[in-house]
């Protein structure tokens, strides 16, 4: 894409040249797309006048009489901010984004048809009910009522360059599967487990399985706690009251595969491995404390979750408010809205709040398929394939004819031309998957490797959609839950705080049950015993109310123990974050003392690398070269923090990187993988710390074979070559910032490889403190370079005691326009960890509003 972009744009930059320069031409397209906030627009489709009051942000509150006319201005509000974003996504969702860039995206469209994400939602929309129903018509009735009096550059500066390459491009009507389809990719970029199944399958094949699965150590349950603690499932229902021992009727009743977490010779026993994290990249922080503990004497709940960096910013944050509330309009809701789609995904309401971070839960099954033609092979009978064709229309070529082919078990993703991982699984995974069930007879030939089909629990039609509305709405703990159970994907962590004192946790999603087999690794398709039972009931899945900690923690730690009698997931995140913020919780309330929201605040800022901990004073111990003596010594008296002044953490992050290459990327034959560094290669050095001759210590880069220390000396010297190249000769200058640096890049246009347009989109780059695994959340992945690739995406903190004193900061700003006011306005605040007042009563919305406009009813 990048290639198509750089031709056609400086095409389009010469032509803006000769027609009188960049600067007149900007000053009358920039300020086309520019929204109307103020005054009155008359519009078809409200029955009533609607107000939106946008504060100094630009953030807008919405004032409605009706649930129909509040959502059309909700609609209408995301278009007027941002609608290119949201025309992309469902290109996206629909496997259509060659229709607007060319056949450099056919591969992603493909992948996208063979996974059928549109017509699933699509289906969804069907089963909807009547009120769900009303909502997204008018909320789609809301931007076509802003499409109808706006096109081309009015709608936004990309499709005045998008024109250069695509001038038959007009954007479509908004319909409600264009925003219901928007919740199968939120739940692909949360899917749990299935990086690290290909990255098991793929490894293996290049190490085998008993050095995979060293990288894949058990959950260490006794240094960092999981969410809940003790509680049983108890007649099918899960009650936290009862002591954590598995339910025998519960036991008797569900075929589950289950695997008690004992000790590691027992794990050994059974599999040898107990596995790791997804990605830290879909990683999220959120913690609640009770009253109890706060200067307040009512609940604090903190949340920021953990997602790529985009321009603008994932996040749309609005206020929707009836007037008078009723049966039916029953909306006085503020929070972090998604362009495309209504309602607010999390937030806070007159009663209640809530936070999410990512469950995990193992919802993939990769499976490898005997493949006849277009038949699979099921317990020995030959099965025909679901067999359909897509055509892919492409701007400025000829349509592209794909075939799709599904088995029982999902879409045949190894079929997609161009995507080389989906192929390699089926020529290496071992058959059958370690630990499992052995299969019935001896597996068919490989030949040419087997066909790989996904499993997933988000291809089959839920009700998702309807849970936004009933949380939103929500007045207790008790419809909190029922809203809960509403959620199948992606399925995320729920926090809960009350206004009346109460504090929550709710694991919500349709999770399989398996039976013989765990699903970390890629599974028979060909034996019938490798299906799924069911799926865990929703009053059996773990649930906390006002614990005696008094405080409820979820950074995608374990949920909970090994004696939960259902399997949920082994690939939690390993808990370097959760435990932190428990430790700062405990300290910040030891002996009677009680939390405030500052203290919140810079918690969620707080930089401190548990692998440093570690491993620092164990690299400084080491015997040092002369070209590595300085800078160790800057490990000297750290406090392992990761500011962007820090010395210390540049050189302490260069030697985490130079010992992920070596020892861990260089093990695999193909660059179809690679370890991203993240908390689960940390348990790895701590488990093997104390065998310096195994396999892992090896430095792969280099001929023969090193021990332990003699790797750590090479990846020591290997960084300091590589901070002198970039930062100079002198250690003490060094500087993390310097290296860990964020760019805020426009999905579409900020990687064009012209600088003027790049220039016109994106922001930064700009320095970040924090990192990889730590509360302040700025990932970056060895293999990348140090650069940020995810980040906290927004950071709230609710005080339950007075809403107006609660307050938010986004990653970017209100507006997907570049250069308003607001594209890029809470940037800095967010870099400093900064927050911004996040009014919510009228009162303080109008006290604190700069603009008022009203949605009056179009005159006949």
């Amino acid at each position: 894409m990048r290639t198509v972009w750089r031709v056609l744009l400086v095409l389009g930059l010469v032509i803006v040249l000769a027609l009188g320069g960049v600067a007149l031409y900007g000053a009358h397209v920039v300020r086309a797309s520019f929204p109307q906030t103020a005054g009155e627009v008359s519009v078809d489709g409200v029955a009533a006048p609607v107000t939106v009051i946008r504060n100094d942000l630009g953030i807008p509150d919405v004032y409605a009489d009706s649930l129909e006319d509040l959502f059309f201005a909700q609609g209408y509000v995301h278009a007027q901010d941002r609608f290119w974003e949201m025309d992309v996504r469902r290109h996206i969702t629909a496997g259509r984004l060659s229709e607007m860039f060319g056949e450099s995206q056919v591969t992603t469209d493909a992948f996208l048809r063979t996974l059928g994400w549109r017509a699933i939602a699509e289906e969804e929309v069907s089963l909807l009910s009547p009120r769900s129903r009303r909502i997204l018509d008018s909320y789609s009735a809301g931007v076509n009522a802003y499409l109808g009096d706006h096109g081309g550059d009015q709608l936004s500066l990309e499709y005045a360059v998008l024109g250069l390459q695509n001038p038959d491009y007009r954007p479509e009507p908004w319909v409600p599967a264009d925003s219901v389809s928007w919740l199968k990719a939120l739940a692909w970029d949360l899917r749990s487990n299935m990086d690290d199944e290909v990255y098991r399958a793929i490894m293996s094949g290049s190490v085998g399985v008993e050095e995979t699965e060293k990288l894949f150590p058990p959950y260490p349950f006794a240094q960092h706690r999981p969410i809940v603690e003790g509680g049983a499932v108890v007649d099918g229902v899960f009650r936290q009251d009862v002591p954590g021992t598995a339910d025998a009727a519960a036991a008797s009743a569900s075929p589950v595969a289950r695997r008690a977490l004992l000790d590691v010779a027992q794990v050994s026993t059974l599999l040898d491995t107990w596995l790791g994290p997804t990605g830290p990249d879909v990683g999220s922080n959120s913690w609640v404390v009770s009253g109890e503990k706060t200067i307040t004497g009512k609940p604090l709940l903190a949340n920021d979750p953990h997602l790529a960096p985009n321009m603008p910013s994932l996040w749309y944050q609005a206020g929707l408010h009836c007037r008078a509330q009723t049966d039916d309009c029953n909306y006085d809701v503020s929070g972090w809205t998604m362009s495309g789609l209504p309602g607010v995904f999390i937030g806070h309401n007159d009663a209640i709040a809530w936070g999410f971070t990512n469950l995990g839960p193992d919802v993939t099954d990769l499976v490898l398929e005997q493949v006849k033609g277009d038949a699979y092979v099921v317990d020995g009978t030959e099965v025909p394939m679901t067999v359909r064709t897509e055509v892919i229309d492409v701007a400025g070529g000829d349509p592209v004819t794909i075939t799709v082919r599904e088995t029982q078990d999902g879409p045949v993703i190894s079929d997609v031309a161009g995507i080389d991982t989906y192929t390699a699984i089926g020529d290496v995974t071992p058959v059958p998957a370690p630990g499992a069930v052995a299969t019935r007879e001896e597996p068919p030939p490989r030949a040419d490797g087997y066909a790989v089909a996904l499993r997933w629990t988000a291809l089959e039609p839920g009700r998702t959609f309807e849970a936004i509305d009933a949380l939103n709405t929500a007045r207790n703990w008790d419809e909190f839950r029922d809203a809960a159970a509403l959620l199948s994907a992606p399925a995320q962590n729920l926090i809960y705080a009350d206004r009346d004192g109460s504090i929550g946790y709710q694991a919500p999603g349709v999770i399989p049950i398996r039976d013989g087999y765990d699903g970390k690794w890629p599974i028979p398709g060909w034996d019938s015993r490798y299906r799924w039972r069911g799926t865990i009931p929703f009053p059996a899945l773990p649930s906390v109310q006002n614990p005696t900690e008094g405080w409820i923690v979820t950074a995608n730690q374990a949920v909970i123990g090994p004696e939960y009698p259902f399997f949920i997931t082994d690939d939690w995140a390993y808990g370097a974050r959760s435990q932190r913020i428990v430790d700062l919780i405990e300290e910040a309330t030891a002996n009677g003392s009680v939390i405030d929201a500052n203290r919140m605040r810079s918690m969620q800022m707080d930089s401190v690398l548990d692998l440093a901990v570690f491993l620092a004073p164990k690299l400084a111990a080491l015997p040092t070269a002369d070209d590595t003596a300085q800078a160790v010594a800057l490990l000297d008296g750290w406090d392992f923090t990761q500011g962007s002044d820090s010395a210390a953490a540049a050189f302490f992050n260069a030697v985490w990187r130079q010992m992920v290459a070596r020892m861990f990327d260089a093990a695999a034959d193909t660059d179809l993988i690679q370890a991203d560094g993240g908390d689960r290669y940390w348990q790895v050095v701590k488990d093997i710390w104390d065998q310096p001759d195994d396999f892992w210590w090896d430095d792969k880069t280099v001929d023969g074979t090193q021990g332990r220390d003699e790797t750590l000396q090479l990846a020591m010297s290997a960084a300091v070559a590589e901070l002198s190249d970039r930062l100079g000769d002198d250690p003490a200058a060094w500087r993390w910032g310097a290296l860990h640096t964020l760019l805020l890049q426009n999905q579409t246009l900020g990687d064009s490889g012209i600088g003027p347009i790049e220039a016109i989109f994106n922001r930064g780059p700009v320095e970040t403190a924090g990192g990889d695994s730590t509360v302040d959340a700025t990932g970056w992945q060895p293999f990348d370079g140090y650069e940020v690739n995810w980040v906290p995406s927004m950071r709230q903190v609710v005080d339950l005691s007075d809403l107006d004193a609660s307050t938010w900061v986004n990653l970017t700003g209100a507006s997907g326009h570049a250069f308003d006011a607001h594209y890029a306005d809470q940037v800095d605040s967010w870099v400093a960890g900064r927050q911004y007042p996040w009014t919510f009563t009228r009162a303080g919305v109008e006290a604190n509003g700069v603009d008022v406009l009203t949605l009056t009813p179009a005159t006949p």
